[in-house]
């Protein structure tokens, strides 16, 4: 009897399969492969990151002192820029929840509004982290090292690096020893006469951050900002790229006639992914 029933099942019912064992689609399983790869990858910089930072003898930075730039404004605003660079990465993946959510009912408006959305905050993020990584680079006015060790942060109202010593408002701010941003104490300003002879003393001048020396710490320090922002960064511009070409697909009305969004969902599933990865860069870097 039950040689009969067996006989009476085809092929593709036996070895076919015919269902996912996961009840998802293969591209969405697919993304999902690449995201905990891509997430080990991250996972081992951010590591790296931490090992180095703990390991080292030279002071780290403080992130609340680096950066506290805002464009076209001179001051100090601590972590106010990058606050706002999250917050709307944040809002930008809660803009795709909802252009999946309009997907599944398949409004085709619901889905274009939405995903319009994203793209948007994307873009302002690539760019704003394209403005950090000039500030950074730039620097914020550098330090001098005087022939007995000690070093003075130095300030003017130009922010000028060029001729900082001739720039309006300049002086100097002795930092506390074994720092390179806290000042020493509340009478740590240098100004007027004394603060150009200390100038014209100097031995050495670093401003700005590149790869081999930086104003705000250890090379390391910036050669794993560049690395792990930059590559982070990466994944944010790929995903404005991403988004934008479905977003254009939508347009056109492909899905719709497909009956499907899936794609969108894909899609969302890798800029979830880049907004979860950049609460960790964010604490590592800014707030730790």
């Amino acid at each position: 009897m039950a040689g009969d029933a067996t006989k009476t099942l085809s092929t593709d019912v036996l070895w076919g399969g015919g269902r996912s064992p996961f009840s998802i689609s293969y591209g969405k399983m697919m993304m999902w492969f690449f995201l905990v790869s891509d997430a080990l990858t991250f996972g081992g910089l951010l590591v790296a990151y931490g090992f180095v930072r703990h390991s080292t003898t030279d002071a780290w930075p403080i992130g609340e002192e680096v950066f506290r730039a805002l464009p076209f404004l001179t001051g100090s605003y601590p972590l106010i820029y990058v606050a706002l660079m999250t917050a709307i990465l944040i809002f930008s993946s809660v803009t795709m929840v909802l252009a999946v959510e309009a997907g599944h009912r398949m409004d085709k408006g619901g889905v274009i509004k939405w995903l319009f959305l994203t793209v948007i905050g994307g873009a302002f993020f690539v760019g704003s982290q394209a403005w950090e990584w000039s500030h950074f680079i730039h620097g914020g006015g550098g330090y001098i090292t005087t022939p007995a060790g000690e070093k003075f942060w130095v300030h003017n109202d130009t922010h000028d690096t060029h001729d900082p010593a001739h720039a309006p408002g300049f002086h100097l701010v002795k930092a506390k020893p074994g720092h390179y941003l806290i000042p020493a104490d509340e009478h740590a300003h240098v100004e007027g006469d004394e603060a150009l002879k200390v100038w014209n003393s100097r031995v050495d001048y670093v401003d700005g951050a590149n790869m081999v020396r930086n104003e705000y710490g250890p090379p390391q320090y910036a050669n794993f900002f560049f690395f792990i922002t930059g590559f982070h960064g990466f994944h944010v511009f790929s995903g404005v790229i991403i988004n934008l070409v479905v977003l254009i697909m939508v347009m056109q009305g492909v899905f719709h006639r497909r009956g499907h969004y899936e794609m969108v969902e894909k899609a969302g599933l890798y800029w979830h992914f880049v907004d979860l990865v950049w609460v960790f860069v964010f604490t590592f870097f800014y707030l730790l």
